[in-house]
């Protein structure tokens, strides 16, 4: 059991705590305060000021009701705990740091990338780029070994997304590169400073508005194309705009199912049954399996919301102006929610749903069902052509309090 004067979510000393700590600690705060204040860190190189603590959410009927409540609970003055301005939350988060009506009305364009066409299209890559992924893995790796991460769970995500937006293969391993900085703060590995993130941030946008601006004159089959194109109300997505869109979707259509798949092979190679018996059955149990792949690792561990007026969360008196912050991991292993959440069951229902996803409302990830498509498809080819595929070592985490990262994980194959 974890002490609850000994937990401190805000300290870099917390997440690089072993798994079992974590989850303690977590189960603590569901239970004796689920609503607990904590200072918000103290980050030497940061240019922005120290704010002022936020309450984190712990509980999963709670991370419902703020996510189901966004004219209480807004997202326009950030997402992440820390502030920064306006105009760099918009950089870098684009919508999912939008309120409405300017929300809307980007989503509403966006959109037009999103096309049940446009996913039907993007579906039949899928399974395309699945069978090469495994080909490759067995051309090139004749030792039967390998680190799972980068040559199969990196690869699926990271070429559809540049698939959809008309990306060459040329310039994947420089979006993979600029997606782990931006995503790897507080990783000494990826990243040593706001300098290193602001200049990926910053190249970044850059390929992106040479991108969109190309597409304007020149459009083709991708969504890229759709997007630049698009006229909603009269309006189009401007350059700028699509730099700042194409930073979130680059980066979140390739990191959190890239870490979703990573983890979901992990599980399946500590819970043997739970892969004979998906493997063994494999369209009966898909849709609840990749469901559950997603509740146990929840890729993204935290949104923020900060409330617009004095309201309440279950009794919990909150003030206008005050930080609220959904940990989706904590949400994700309540127990008055889940039967025995510690467990990972390919089989577990789908309702109560998991809040991987954002926990419904407004800011519901848009790119939910091609990540389904995506996890599934690839075990789906894994359990074909290479079933004996298991990994042999203890993943390298990323050191993040936002996404639930693996940088490496060797596996092997008979």
């Amino acid at each position: 059991m974890v002490l609850l004067e000994d937990i401190d979510l805000s300290l870099n000393e917390f997440w690089t705590r072993d798994r079992a700590y974590r989850e303690g600690a977590f189960k603590t705060l569901r239970d004796e305060s689920p609503f607990h204040f904590f200072p918000e860190a103290i980050i030497e190189d940061s240019p922005f000021p120290r704010g002022p603590g936020y309450r984190a959410l712990t509980r999963h009927e709670d991370i419902w009701h703020v996510s189901r409540n966004p004219q209480i609970f807004c997202s326009g003055k950030g997402s992440n705990i820390g502030d920064m301005p306006t105009e760099l939350n918009e950089f870098f988060g684009s919508m999912i740091n939008m309120d409405d009506p300017k929300h809307f009305r980007l989503r509403s364009i966006v959109s037009k990338g999103f096309t049940p066409k446009e996913i039907t299209r993007v579906e039949e890559q899928v399974k395309v780029r699945a069978a090469k992924v495994i080909d490759r893995l067995l051309e090139q790796f004749p030792g039967k070994t390998c680190d799972f991460v980068e040559e199969v769970a990196a690869l699926l995500p990271l070429q559809i997304i540049c698939d959809m937006m008309g990306i060459p293969e040329s310039d994947e391993r420089q979006i993979f590169n600029w997606t782990n900085v931006i995503l790897g703060v507080g990783d000494p590995e990826f990243v040593g400073s706001y300098e290193d993130l602001l200049k990926a941030g910053m190249d970044i946008f850059a390929y992106a508005q040479a991108l969109g601006e190309d597409r304007v004159k020149n459009p083709k089959d991708d969504v890229t194309s759709a997007m630049m194109n698009a006229v909603v109300d009269g309006e189009r997505l401007t350059a700028q705009e699509f730099g700042s869109f194409f930073i979130l979707l680059v980066v979140a259509g390739n990191e959190t199912t890239r870490n979703a798949i990573s983890h979901g092979m992990k599980l399946l190679t500590d819970n043997p049954d739970q892969r004979k018996q998906w493997y063994g059955n494999f369209e009966e149990h898909t849709r609840t399996a990749v469901e559950e792949i997603v509740r146990y690792a929840t890729p993204v561990i935290h949104f923020r919301r900060t409330a617009t007026e004095d309201t309440e969360i279950n009794g919990q008196p909150i003030k206008e102006g005050e930080k609220v912050v959904m940990w989706y991991c904590s949400g994700n292993r309540d127990e008055r929610v889940y039967t025995n959440p510690q467990a990972f069951d390919i089989a577990r229902p789908l309702s109560p749903a998991q809040v991987g996803f954002g926990a419904g409302g407004p800011h519901f990830c848009l790119g939910a069902n091609l990540a389904r498509r995506e996890i599934g498809v690839m075990f789906d080819e894994i359990r074909q052509r290479v079933p004996s595929l298991h990994i042999t070592s203890e993943p390298a985490y990323l050191q993040s309090a936002f996404i639930n990262g693996i940088k490496r994980m060797q596996c092997a194959w008979d």
